[in-house]
């Protein structure tokens, strides 16, 4: 890891750069990928899935013998796992239900607004080098709160066409509705255009590598909306004496072996726990089975040392970090002055994987800096809020000259015409 100590401000930008290509690089790519898919649908996505997956399918969807077949397949104890996880995703996604907001503005105009699922949506899965059935805990459960009609799952088969089980199993045990042997752009052009096989959805969910997500950021020029530019991987630490150094590296490690791509950054006021923590990370790493792609990663990461806390959150809230881990003695600082991370985790004895897998909260989160503007994913991710008006004979008496004089200063002579109809009809009562 690169280390830096009391960074110049002028430099926090290109030191807080993460390492991922630029559109640009990418962009090429995913369009002419997705205009094959819109011309030809399913050959092409089957075209790609042999040039890129390596294996020649000759249907995309999971059979319900498949399915059946992975649900043996799958360790009673890793089906306990996954069920205490779902449990606890569900108890904090159905937390987050609202009632329905309901307010007189005045006399005889009643105002609400209600929640509606979102009726089809679709999940993208990461396969690869590690299947993430996990995600589609995160994803599946609070579409099926909110009432989603239709949840598709796309995912990339293994080389023998199949899917890792426990994604099979998951998937089954959450309520998806179909499920496709696709990864990679190809699959967030089946949804986004709709295939012989692939329903189109009207949203797309899930992370992915940065061409899954500049493949979701060219679907929402088609009209499908997405939850967020989610990229590589990332974790920040803040970190000073009072934090446990074997903990502090097995976070760093623990993102850093998600891929090449990822980065992990430590930032703190003791110079003497980075040293500590970069000799963990030294000694954890060989023991990693994913070692290689971890030590990629470690990289394209930092260890920077500041001067105090104040400038430590400030760097922090500039980079905006999707997973934020807090081990200081002043933690509350930090807790009350943070304003741009997706997720935060709390002392010595709060890793990030417990958020990851089954502490209740999303991991589906916002990369790339994309914390300063986007939430992660939540239950009212996967709904829509409409809005209702009913106004009486009063209301209208009482709210129609304000109409007709703004309609009016606006030149919009028919906005104003719908309410000076209704006035006089009132009026010869």
């Amino acid at each position: 890891m690169k280390k830096m100590s009391d960074p110049k401000r002028s430099t926090w930008e290109s030191l807080l750069k993460r390492p991922t290509q630029t559109i640009s690089d990418i962009e090429e790519v995913v369009n002419n990928i997705f205009k094959e898919v819109q011309a030809d649908g399913d050959t092409v996505i089957k075209k790609y899935t042999a040039q890129f997956d390596k294996v020649a399918l000759d249907s995309l969807s999971a059979t319900e013998t498949e399915i059946e077949t992975a649900n043996g397949n799958v360790s009673d104890a890793l089906k306990k796992a996954i069920n205490l996880a779902k449990s606890n995703i569900e108890k904090f996604h159905a937390a987050q239900k609202t009632a329905k907001v309901e307010v007189e503005t005045m006399p005889g105009v009643d105002c609400w607004q209600e929640k509606r699922p979102i009726q089809k949506v679709g999940l993208y899965i990461p396969g690869g080098t590690a299947p993430l059935f996990s995600t589609i805990l995160m994803l599946a459960i609070p579409a099926k709160l909110a009432g989603c009609r239709e949840i598709v799952l796309c995912t990339p088969p293994d080389t023998n066409g199949e899917i890792n089980p426990a994604i099979l199993y998951t998937a089954q045990l959450c309520g998806v509705t179909q499920i496709f042997k696709v990864g990679g752009i190809q699959a967030i052009a089946g949804m986004t255009f709709g295939t012989e096989s692939i329903p189109k959805v009207y949203k797309i969910f899930g992370p992915g590598n940065q061409y899954v997500t500049v493949a979701k950021q060219l679907a929402t020029k088609y009209g499908v909306a997405i939850d967020m530019p989610a990229g590589p991987s990332e974790l920040l630490v803040v970190a000073d004496d009072s934090a446990n150094p074997a903990f502090v590296a097995s976070d760093l490690l623990s993102q850093a072996e998600h891929g090449v791509d990822s980065q992990v950054i430590l930032v703190s006021t003791s110079e003497k726990l980075i040293e500590t923590v970069e000799k963990e990370i030294e000694s954890q790493i060989k023991k990693l089975p994913r070692e290689e792609i971890a030590e990629k990663s470690i990289g394209n990461s930092k260890l920077i040392l500041v001067n105090n806390d104040q400038e430590a959150l400030e760097l922090i809230n500039e980079y905006g970090p999707e997973h934020f881990i807090v081990c200081v003695e002043n933690e509350d600082f930090y807790l009350e002055n943070i304003q741009n991370a997706g997720s935060v985790f709390i002392g010595n004895y709060t890793p990030e994987s417990a958020g990851d897998y089954a502490s209740g909260t999303n991991h589906t989160l916002p990369t790339n800096g994309y914390a300063k503007q986007y939430s992660g994913v939540n239950l009212d991710s996967f709904m829509k809020s409409m809005t209702f008006q009913k106004i009486s004979k009063k209301g209208i008496q009482g709210i129609g000259a304000a109409i007709e004089l703004m309609a009016e200063a606006e030149g919009l002579q028919a906005h104003k015409n719908a309410v000076t109809l209704r006035l006089k009809s009132l009026v010869k009562e």
